[in-house]
């Protein structure tokens, strides 16, 4: 679908790399609000660089909305459709760092959670999210939509995974000595992963079944 933002020609070519700086940024702060809850390191140590980082999450969301309308007001009947969707991701992409800010109040109020008995099965959760963001960014460049398929198909096995530990929490919290960050962990990082998909579905999917791809699955890469 965003091809045509690799178009220099059409004035868009900066809005293409202002995206996908922000998709960038999201996987940064993520994996810093992370390493600082599960993973031991200092939260004074990332919290100047992740606040900073998600505030020119924010300013980019903000500029890239601006630049759209002016391009709309310019050729309201050209791309409308692509600046559309594009207004949406955005917002998902700005979603993210919001929760990897909700993750790191976590490792300030909880700075014991490393040696909790989930701590093991969450690092494993976050790194494999972490490289699934990754992809996010390869995905947005290439716009493979083969691709994207298996992304949002291991992208479900993250969710699922997520709320079953959840529902282990819930029923067993001999499970965790801290369930209830345990819990909000697993919410959180549900919650970036699906932002993530969102991303990717728009290259499989009409503009409609954004942000509901968890909802219909059966209707999923239809056009």
């Amino acid at each position: 679908m965003f091809h045509w933002l690799q178009d220099a020609d059409r004035g868009l070519a900066l809005i293409f790399r202002q995206f996908g700086q922000m998709l960038e940024d999201g996987r940064h702060v993520f994996d810093a609000g992370c390493n600082a809850f599960v993973g031991g390191t200092d939260p004074d140590v990332v919290k100047d660089d992740l606040f900073a980082t998600d505030r020119r999450i924010n300013h980019v969301e903000q500029t890239i909305r601006r630049e759209l309308v002016v391009h709309l007001s310019v050729s309201p009947k050209v791309d409308f459709p692509q600046c559309l969707v594009l207004m949406s991701l955005v917002k998902d992409a700005e979603r993210i760092g919001d929760y990897a800010k909700n993750i790191f109040d976590l490792a300030v109020e909880c700075p014991e959670f490393p040696g909790d008995p989930m701590a093991p099965n969450i690092v494993e959760t976050k790194d494999r999210v972490s490289r699934m963001m990754a992809k996010t960014r390869a995905l947005y460049d290439s716009q493979d939509e083969a691709q994207a398929k298996s992304f949002l198909t291991e992208g479900d096995d993250v969710l699922d995974h997520c709320d079953a530990q959840v529902t282990k929490l819930l029923m067993d919290s001999s499970l965790s000595g801290r369930p209830v960050a345990a819990a909000l962990m697993y919410r959180y990082t549900k919650r970036v992963m699906a932002h993530s998909m969102n991303v990717v579905t728009s290259i499989v999917m009409p503009v409609d079944k954004l942000d509901y791809f968890d909802e219909d699955k059966g209707t999923r890469g239809k056009r």
